[in-house]
């Protein structure tokens, strides 16, 4: 195993640290594989409910090591086939909750890697820019089509066409972040919230991220059309019968994931 990302299990928490601090937390190919296994591994452990990534030292990414990704780029191989992609686009995506933790410097997949989470938490250090179009490309992450979703056309197209930098502030402001923080308490942050959700009913949180995507990706009606057969689903479920029991008997719910 790599020491590029780094593993942490917190009860039903996991966190995932990006550790190449010495290179500014920048992507080559073996930590692209290392994250996306470590993606993995939080996806099929049924005792995850949570997972945090976020970065050693003071600088979230300064995005993609070109020099060593570059060749596998043009081959169409910085995955293998079947990999959790940390981005969701060229790969499978996890279908759990992830949190990130941004501070300091987030260049390029940095930011997709934001766009592609479900929570931002953000210090009020960071600073980003997506800077492809300076390079001759354009983003290949997602940012594209995330980015509009997140913050409407024009905010975004005022960083995609031009690669500007952009601080917390803004980012905050313009929706790409739900929390703004003192850096230093960024990651304490988001590992409460990532707490917080774990102890909801996993199967629930599950279904909640996969109506809400459903919407965004095929429309309104295509997840209108999947709340009732997946309310009956979950009705059926260990979780929902202890979830109406909580209530009736005025305690905190246990759920169990099933």
């Amino acid at each position: 195993m790599s020491n590029t990302i780094t593993r942490e299990t917190r009860g039903h928490v996991f966190l995932i640290g990006l550790n190449r601090a010495e290179k500014k937390n920048a992507f080559n190919l073996e930590m692209l594989r290392e994250l996306s296994k470590a993606i993995g591994e939080y996806q099929e452990n049924p005792e995850l409910r949570a997972a945090v990534i976020f970065a050693h030292g003071e600088v979230f990414t300064s995005g993609l090591d070109l020099m060593d990704v570059a060749p596998a780029m043009g081959a169409g191989g910085i995955l293998p086939e079947g990999a959790y992609d940390p981005v969701g686009i060229h790969g499978q995506r996890c279908t759990k909750p992830i949190i990130c933790a941004v501070r300091g410097l987030c260049l390029t997949l940095g930011i997709e890697l934001m766009l592609a989470a479900d929570i931002v938490v953000m210090g009020d250090d960071a600073r980003m820019a997506q800077i492809e179009i300076k390079r001759g490309i354009f983003p290949f992450g997602g940012a594209n089509m995330r980015w509009v979703a997140a913050s409407g056309w024009g905010n975004a197209m005022r960083y995609l066409l031009t690669g500007d930098e952009l601080d917390a502030a803004t980012a905050y402001r313009i929706g790409m972040a739900q929390e703004l923080v003192p850096a230093d308490q960024v990651l304490d942050r988001a590992i409460a919230i990532a707490e917080t959700i774990a102890l909801q009913a996993p199967l629930a949180v599950q279904a909640t991220i996969k109506n809400a995507r459903l919407a965004q990706e095929q429309g309104f009606a295509a997840a209108t059309a999947e709340l009732v057969p997946e309310i009956k689903r979950l009705m059926k479920t260990e979780d929902a019968r202890e979830g109406v029991m909580s209530f009736m008997q005025r305690r905190p719910a246990v759920f169990k994931g099933r």
